[in-house]
């Protein structure tokens, strides 16, 4: 009998490898989406572009809060968008520009020659994140003066996000100079303030849903081709389909106030503690069987050290370990679950003072296969068991992430090409962007919403965005003005 049990452990255990190998060498290999022949673009210099870049640098169009510019400070801004008309006099021919009503973000309009095509809309803002007082000794290039020092552009905005705008007219002008006129209409959308939620692109988009426009299309910031990739070791190009949500929740301890002298072993500060620890200890869960976190790893997979590629073979089997693994790594945590980041707390008024009102202002990046309510849900039922705990509802109709764009159709097809041949040949895949962009306010337009630059990105330049030292190279500059144009190109074969 025992003979028999261990023949049978023996037969299950080389039948579970057998499944698990050919799970593995069967896992990937296929593309995401099709790729398509694209039209030959215009030639463009990347020396130029890049000396374009610097001089837009030099705009100070810094955004700190809601609302910016404040009335009387619109300068940079208005001296930013004559400097485009006088730089890109062929574009300016060719397309009508208009301000968005009450706003400074710009509208041009490139109309085609055939009006039953639908419109390609290509985004990026004009404002820029401040730079951190007392840091500005730091940087190799000066933060506002648009250095350009060993073959790299740098400055506030030369990554976030001046480098696509200048890129986006840069092939315009180019176009118009060669004589190409669009069949399909062409829209740029270039909003002003993008840093603090966006109320110009949101006015933008408005505007556009109440003209009736539906584009084919609408591309902004996000991702790029990666070198190397934190999934393979390897060169990757990524093109951001969806992008996650954000709400913040008020969890808020209450117990009894008093002097200090005398205090409970429960006070509201304790209540608040035990919260925070509970919701940093239970995570929402991790999600690998749906897109755009489904497509990724597939597409990936290839470039994949063999053990890693056996593990996402096989979540059946070594699921638990992914996911642990995947915790341990912050961007990778980010791209499997909604995250949860305590950020901000309040509570007494004075070190003596025991409050009767504690608050912790909790962050959620909501992950495309959760919703607000779900993240609501996580939290009331982490803190139940915990006295004095209260879940303050957030603000209805926020926080959503994204809808996830399409990977089977012409849209895709042209990203993914130019993002192959930006990348001399790398995988392509879709994935989720876990910051937050303009573009998410035009999913009401269209699915057909994606966030890719097509520049060659490194670790080191990731390490300016929003910090010291952002740069962009001027090769990139090349690829980034020579890219758009092929998208443009690509997408006006279609129908």
């Amino acid at each position: 009998m025992f003979r028999k049990i261990l023949l049978g452990l023996a037969a299950l255990f080389v039948l579970v490898a057998a499944v698990v190998l050919y799970r593995t060498f069967t896992y990937g290999g296929a593309s995401v989406g099709s790729r398509i022949d694209l039209p030959e673009p215009p030639a463009i210099s990347a020396e130029t572009a890049a000396e374009h870049l610097a001089e837009a640098i030099r705009f100070q169009t810094v955004t700190l809060v809601n609302g910016d510019p404040r009335p009387g400070t619109e300068g940079p801004w208005l001296d930013l968008q004559d400097w485009l008309q006088t730089t890109y006099p062929a574009a300016h021919a060719a397309m009508t520009r208009e301000h968005v009503p009450g706003t400074l973000t710009l509208l041009y309009t490139w109309k085609g020659s055939d009006p039953s095509l639908k419109p390609l809309l290509l985004m990026a803002h004009q404002d820029v994140v401040p730079v951190n007082i007392g840091t500005e000794g730091d940087w190799t290039g000066a933060p506002f003066k648009g250095e350009i020092i060993d073959g790299y552009v740098y400055g506030r905005g030369a990554l976030d996000d001046k480098s696509n705008l200048i890129g986006i007219m840069e092939a315009v002008d180019a176009l118009a100079k060669s004589g190409f006129q669009p069949k399909r209409t062409i829209l740029l959308q270039f909003g002003h303030d993008e840093e603090v939620l966006g109320s110009g692109a949101h006015a933008g988009i408005a505007l556009l849903k109440s003209r009736g426009v539906e584009p084919i299309m609408v591309v902004d910031e996000g991702f790029a081709v990666m070198d190397p990739s934190p999934l393979t070791g390897k060169r990757m190009g990524m093109i951001g389909v969806a992008e996650k949500g954000y709400v913040t929740l008020n969890v808020v301890a209450t117990g009894e106030g008093g002097h200090s002298s005398m205090p409970p072993r429960d006070s509201a500060n304790v209540r608040l503690a035990k919260a925070i620890i509970a919701l940093d200890e239970n995570q929402m869960p991790a999600d690998f069987s749906k897109p755009p976190v489904s497509d990724l790893f597939r597409a990936a997979a290839p470039d994949m050290p063999f053990m890693q590629r056996m593990a996402m073979a096989n979540l059946w089997l070594f699921g638990g370990m992914v996911e642990s693994a995947s915790a341990k790594s912050e961007p990778a945590n980010a791209m499997i679950r909604t995250t949860t980041a305590p950020t901000m707390l309040s509570g007494s008024v004075k070190e003596n003072v025991l409050p009767q009102r504690s608050v912790a202002a909790v962050n959620f990046r909501v992950h495309p296969n959760d919703t607000v309510a779900d993240v609501v849900a996580h939290v009331k039922k982490v803190t139940a068991g915990i006295e004095g705990i209260e879940v303050e509802p957030p603000p209805e109709g926020e926080g959503e992430a994204s809808p996830v764009a399409p990977t089977d159709g012409r849209p895709y097809a042209v990203l993914a090409t130019v993002a192959e041949k930006t990348g001399d040949g790398a995988p392509v895949a879709p994935a989720l962007v876990i910051g937050a962009t303009d573009s998410r306010y035009a999913a009401v337009l269209t699915p057909n919403v994606y966030r890719f630059s097509p520049a060659v990105l490194t670790p080191a330049d990731f390490k300016g965005f929003h910090g010291t030292n952002e740069r962009m190279s001027v090769e990139n500059m090349g690829r980034i003005s020579t890219g758009f144009a092929e998208i443009i190109l690509g997408m006006d074969e279609g129908d």
